[in-house]
């Protein structure tokens, strides 16, 4: 039984990632827990938002999420899938944090853009918090996506941390569900080699893959000034269905996914994320 907690606004964005979630496990026995917090607000690093919707969920939006567990219960391919409305007001983190505990949530998805009414840059912060401060294996929709089964999967990692069992469990249920190829890929500058520490991870997780998955895997080395750039023609060029990255491997995430400016996600791409917690 897998646990999955997806957080919606009614957008067609977040829509689409409960429909991408039940297809990806629509083989598994699986609970969709679909959450609704409010209006979703621009967060801080070092802030919550408190979201101020009166004192409640009102009438509609009762409505609106019975409307949308049935219409999820109508496509549902498997009988398998049980489906149940969660809705409140307040900080929209701790109540994600809440929900996690007490319904022992395996994965968190959501869509990483479209909420209605409000700035692209709101959804990313949104989206970019739960992965900083939540501590869950996180599927990131982005709004363009329609099911493809992640037959190729990326992986890209600068070697800088240890790949615990928990994370390559994660990586391999991935690859378990698509039956694909994993494409590891390290982006660095001319001229710079891996240090001892990078070269032993390195060693570590191709050790790994080489004994679970001998014939369903790569490591690719890319030389590029940017990281982010390498990375864009990688998922490009190599026809990718999903990324997945470490997010213990905070510096590296960042550096990826996030506009140092602006706190969103500002990766320009049409395939989802799958953002690792230990």
């Amino acid at each position: 039984m897998k646990n999955i907690l997806v957080p919606t606004d009614f957008s067609e964005n977040s829509k689409n990632a409960l429909k991408y979630a039940q297809m990806l496990f629509g083989l598994l026995e699986c609970n969709f827990y679909v959450l609704y917090v409010g209006t979703l607000l621009d967060v801080k690093a070092d802030t919550e938002a408190l979201v101020d919707i009166g004192d409640g969920p009102t009438g509609s939006t009762k409505q609106q999420l019975q409307e949308l567990l049935d219409e999820s219960r109508k496509h549902s391919t498997n009988a398998d899938h049980s489906f149940y409305a969660l809705h409140e007001y307040g900080f929209f983190i701790p109540t994600i944090k809440r929900h996690l505990e007490e319904k022992e949530i395996d994965l968190i998805v959501m869509g990483t853009k479209g909420v209605s009414g409000l700035k692209e840059k709101v959804v990313g912060s949104t989206a970019g918090d739960v992965i900083i401060k939540v501590q869950c294996n996180t599927l990131l929709v982005p709004s363009e996506v329609e099911y493809t089964k992640p037959m190729e999967i990326a992986f890209p990692t600068d070697f800088n941390i240890f790949y615990s069992h928990g994370m390559l469990r994660s990586m391999s249920e991935m690859m378990y569900l698509g039956k694909g190829n994993f494409r590891i890929m390290n982006a660095k500058k001319e001229g710079v080699e891996l240090n001892m520490e990078q070269k032993g991870n390195k060693e570590f997780l191709l050790d790994y893959m080489e004994e679970t998955f001998p014939d369903r895997y790569s490591f690719h080395s890319l030389t590029n000034k940017s990281a982010k750039l390498a990375i864009q023609c990688f998922v490009e060029s190599r026809n990718i269905d999903m990324m997945v990255m470490v997010a213990k491997n905070l510096n590296f995430i960042q550096q990826i996914l996030f506009d140092s400016l602006t706190e969103k996600i500002s990766f320009h791409t049409k395939i989802p994320f799958y953002v690792i917690h230990e």
